[in-house]
């Protein structure tokens, strides 16, 4: 992937004159690293990034709460969850160029997602990375990072039977504790670009009881 840093102005990892039509979608827990490395791959190829973190954090500015109040919320008020949904499902049914990043985007893609793409790293790690950039604590970062997940586990179970624990979905996993968010950018834009459709055999179907 050498040369790519010659590539367009201002981004690091270069670009492309001419991008393929596709929808890319990044999910990942939170702390995962998943909007840095969505913005990255959407300048590179010229692609709009879409992302559902920023779609919530807007709702909850709107009410005046904070992420954890709001996400507390959205426990007793679904329609919060299935508004966000909705709007993530018709923004990938109607983009072609585009990298749909949420940690539910995979799942709401679904048919119209061209590749999936699946980040993690552990709590501790993910807690860490959280803390240093809100300027939290490292440990109420954690407690409250898996009260969040616990959270959203169940209500996603309960509106679409969605395991998050399930990746099978996903074309491409990467455990971003292991590479720099660069080299995580360059495997990601490495799998776009060395993709040859007379290869592919199929994705994994997505199952998903949509019910916005």
């Amino acid at each position: 992937m050498a040369g790519r840093s010659a590539g367009r102005e201002g981004n690091p990892y270069g670009g492309r004159a001419t991008s393929p039509a596709m929808l890319l979608t990044i999910s990942g827990p939170p702390g995962s690293g998943k909007s840095t490395v969505a913005a990255a791959v959407a300048e590179y190829f010229g692609f709009e990034h879409v992302s559902g973190g920023d779609i919530f954090r807007s709702l909850a500015e709107e009410r005046g709460l904070s992420l954890a109040e709001f996400n507390a919320l959205a426990e007793d008020d679904d329609a919060i969850d299935r508004d966000l949904d909705r709007r993530l499902r018709e923004t990938a049914a109607t983009r072609d160029h585009a990298v749909l990043e949420s940690r539910l985007s995979g799942w709401m893609a679904g048919e119209h997602a061209d590749l999936r793409v699946w980040l993690d790293a552990t709590l501790d790690v993910r807690a860490a990375r959280i803390a240093e950039r809100e300027g939290t604590d490292v440990e109420a970062a954690r407690v409250e990072t898996a009260a969040r997940e616990a959270s959203e586990r169940k209500r996603y179970l309960a509106y679409y039977d969605i395991d998050f624990a399930d990746h099978s979905i996903y074309d491409l996993a990467i455990n971003t504790a292991r590479w720099s968010p660069g080299a995580v950018v360059e495997i990601i834009i490495g799998a776009l670009e060395d993709y040859e459709p007379a290869f592919d055999e199929g994705p994994v179907p997505v199952e998903v009881r949509y019910e916005f």
